[in-house]
């Protein structure tokens, strides 16, 4: 490594976002998903020094500024964690959609400005709230989300049977109710919380084969939401998203929550144009609302609103020194 990396640190309902500025090569790639395959082979390295410890932790969450490929997006981002690479990050997309508007990188214009950013998932179009020529809340359109399975059931030793379902928010997520697992919000561990999801997301990883009409390469199960059973009709819903290698989001996870509106649409439980609220293990919320109804492949689908606020954390500059084996990143848990 001979260059300097540049980050700026935020996070979004306590979930961090630690966006890269310089210090990556330049990234070759006629689309984002093969961008994204260049880097996750050439340039891993960069993600666990950038990640791991002794500059990240576990939990780090991180975007990686690149060069857009559909006509029309303001930038393009690859996001990335203690595991490899995600394709959908929807508290990102709302710390994105603010530092897009406080760097220039899109002209500020009041009341609300229109970020369009391209993920791996596909196009997703940020509103930012200015006012006073200041970044405020953001909302954003989610790419089509679905039910892929639901009520399926599987036996999960030591809990017995688990009923869940799985959804796509621009990401596939096992979602099961917590009490399933004798598990209550601000009673139970977070530690049980972690090992109840994780289970349950390698098992539904082994007998559930996905499949995404856009793209193989978005066919993955990314983790499990664990939710304490409502709806965020009339008091906010809980929720936990364990993801990758049990990584645990601060935030109500904004492609998590995404998830959850696409199932709750497909079985009625919820109207266009409706608000829900979505809060997280840390006590933050995001709101949620479906948009729009649509398709996507054979499956019918809608797209969803999700909002919340970014505040940042710091900046700083990264480098190795060449005996430095540490350095080079490491993870204890």
């Amino acid at each position: 490594m001979n260059a300097t990396l540049r980050v700026v640190d935020m996070h979004t309902g306590g979930e961090p976002v630690r966006i890269v500025t310089a210090g990556y090569p330049a990234i070759p790639g006629a689309t984002i998903l093969e961008k994204r395959a260049y880097v996750r082979d050439n340039f891993d390295h960069l993600r666990k020094i950038l990640m791991f410890e002794p500059r990240g932790h576990f939990d780090m969450y991180g975007a990686l500024l690149v060069e857009p490929c559909l006509e029309g997006a303001d930038l393009a981002v690859l996001f990335m964690h203690n595991q490899g690479y995600s394709t959908m990050c929807g508290h990102a997309i709302i710390a994105l959609g603010r530092h897009a508007l406080d760097q220039g990188l899109v002209p500020s214009r009041e009341p609300s400005t229109e970020v369009r950013i391209e993920c791996p998932c596909g196009l997703v179009v940020a509103d930012v709230e200015v006012r006073d020529g200041k970044a405020g809340h953001v909302s954003f359109e989610s790419v089509p989300a679905f039910l892929f399975a639901g009520d399926r059931t599987v036996d999960l030793p030591p809990w017995g049977p688990v009923r869940f379902d799985v959804a796509y928010g621009g990401a596939f997520y096992a979602l099961a109710d917590c009490r399933q697992f004798g598990l209550a919000f601000g009673k139970s561990r977070l530690r049980d919380f972690v090992d109840a999801a994780t289970a349950l997301t390698e098992k539904v990883y082994a007998a559930l084969p996905l499949s995404h009409p856009d793209h193989q390469d978005l066919a993955f199960l990314y983790g499990t939401i664990l939710t304490d059973g409502g709806d965020g009709s009339n008091v906010p819903t809980k929720n936990v998203c364990v993801f990758a290698d049990a990584e645990v989001d601060r935030s109500p996870t904004g492609s998590g929550v995404t998830a959850r509106l696409a199932a709750m649409h497909a079985r009625g439980g919820v109207r266009p144009g409706e608000t829900r609220i979505f809060e997280s293990i840390a006590g933050s919320r995001f709101t949620g609302a479906v948009e729009k109804v649509t398709t996507a492949g054979p499956f019918a689908a809608i797209t969803a609103r999700v909002g919340g606020r970014a505040h940042y954390a710091g900046r700083a500059e990264f480098i190795i020194e060449e005996d430095d084996e540490l350095g080079r990143g490491f993870l204890l848990r």
